[in-house]
This record gives structure tokens, C-alpha cells and sequence, in this order.
């Protein structure tokens, strides 16, 4: 009667046991789909921001050529001033040669400022073109800029908003995490916390589903599901290592 006695103890002590590490995980999960949520969010804010950090600086960049070519718009502009008074200089100068010579120089020396003058017109005109261009995407990145800057006040908000949310439900479930904590030995805890680490998705406990393991989801004999059904001691997957705890009622 004593050995059925402590017999009893000891399984009611094993389920004890897995039931802790299974609430346990249960707990841990839910704080994992907070972080994820909440960690998704800060990644687009960055990626948002990054990008409107690239548009404010091709917008400055446009903007500054587009001020080069005005500037050299204006100053080809002065330049065929400059050459239609060297022009007129250099007729008013013809009228009072002495020889075909002087005449002919001066001749050539206005031909040159009519050809400069011809280049500065064809140079400003493509000036022109090109300020054209660049105004049109000029407006094209200031609208997108608008639009992302848009996208990204609202995902701020909603980010400020979750946090102000999930951080007060994530340190009450941190709470009962340590709290569930205590209830197992240090020697399970330490295989849980190992277990945990090397899942990509941090399942280190879980139930039996559709006759399978609830991680790796390779299947499991009948005879092993009724130990694990039984509670009578700790049992992992043989695929994956996991801690198996029976199925969850529904």
C-alpha cells in the first residue's frame, strides 16, 4: 500500500510537471506573437524612413542641377550679350579701316561671335530641355516623398499605439512566465530554455496532433501516444527532441 501510495505521488508529480512546462510554453509562444507583431513594425518604419532619407536626398541633388542649368541658361543669356556688343564694336570698327586686312580680321572676329553666339543658343536650348526633364522628376520624387511620408506617420502611430498596447500585456505575461518558472526543476527548465533556442519557431513543448508531433509533425506509434497520454513520465520526439504533452482538449 506504501509503494502504491508513493507510486501515486510520483505521476501526480511528473503531470504536475509537463503541465507547468506546457503553460509554461504556452506563455513564452504568446509573448513571442507579441514581439513578431511588434517587431515587423519597427522594420518597416526603418525601411520607410530610409527610403524617404534616399528621396530627400535625390530631390536635393535634382534640384541642385536643375539650379546649374538655369545658372548656365543665364550666363550663355549674358554671353550673347557680350558677343552682340563685340559685334556691333567690331562693324563700327570696320567703318573706319585703312586696308582690306583690317577689314577682313574684323570681319573673321565677328563671324567667331556669331558662331559663339549660334553654340550659346543651341547649348541653352538643351539647357532648357534637360530643366524640363528634371522638373518633371523633380515632381514625380516630391510627390512620392509626400506619399511615404504619409505611410510613414500612419505606421508610426500604429507602431506607438501597439507598443503602448502589447507592453503592458507582455509584462504581465513575463510576470507568469517566471512565475511558472518556479514550479520546474532546474534540470527540465534548463532543456526547455536549450530546446527553445534551437526552434525556429520556439516550440519546445507541444501536444500530440493528428496522431503526430505538434513540431516536427512526423507521426507517432499508438503505444508511445498512450505513455505520453499517461502522463507517468517525460517524453520527447524522437525526430526533433521536443517535450510531448498529450492532446489538448477542445
Amino acid at each position: 500500500m506504501a509503494g502504491t501510495a508513493t507510486k501515486t505521488k510520483t505521476e501526480a508529480t511528473v503531470a504536475e510537471k509537463l503541465d507547468a512546462l506546457y503553460q509554461l510554453q504556452k506563455i513564452d509562444s504568446e509573448i513571442d506573437r507579441i514581439r513578431t507583431i511588434r517587431g515587423e513594425l519597427p522594420l518597416e518604419v526603418q525601411d520607410l524612413e530610409d527610403e524617404l532619407l534616399g528621396l530627400q536626398t535625390r530631390i536635393t541633388k535634382i534640384d541642385d542641377e536643375i539650379k546649374d542649368l538655369e545658372s548656365e541658361v543665364l550666363d550663355r543669356k549674358n554671353a550673347m550679350k557680350d558677343s552682340d556688343t563685340a559685334i556691333a564694336k567690331y562693324k563700327e570698327q570696320q567703318n573706319n579701316v585703312r586696308n582690306n586686312r583690317e577689314f577682313e580680321s574684323l570681319a573673321k572676329e565677328i563671324e567667331f561671335q556669331e558662331l559663339e553666339i549660334k553654340l550659346h543658343e543651341k547649348k541653352s536650348k538643351e539647357a532648357k530641355i534637360k530643366i524640363d526633364s528634371k522638373k518633371e522628376i523633380l515632381e514625380e520624387a516630391k510627390q512620392r516623398f509626400e506619399f511615404r511620408d504619409t505611410d510613414l506617420k500612419t505606421k508610426k502611430a500604429e507602431l506607438d499605439e501597439i507598443v503602448a498596447e502589447t507592453q503592458k500585456d507582455e509584462d504581465k505575461l513575463l510576470k507568469s512566465s517566471e512565475d511558472a518558472k518556479k514550479k520546474i526543476d532546474e534540470r527540465l527548465l534548463t532543456a526547455y530554455v536549450r530546446l527553445r533556442g534551437n526552434a525556429k519557431n520556439g516550440l519546445s513543448v507541444v501536444p500530440i496532433e493528428r496522431d503526430s508531433c505538434g513540431g516536427c509533425f512526423n507521426k507517432i506509434p499508438p503505444q508511445r501516444q498512450l505513455d505520453i497520454q499517461s502522463k507517468k513520465k517525460v517524453l520527447v520526439c524522437e525526430h526533433c527532441g521536443r517535450i510531448l504533452v498529450p492532446t489538448e482538449e477542445v
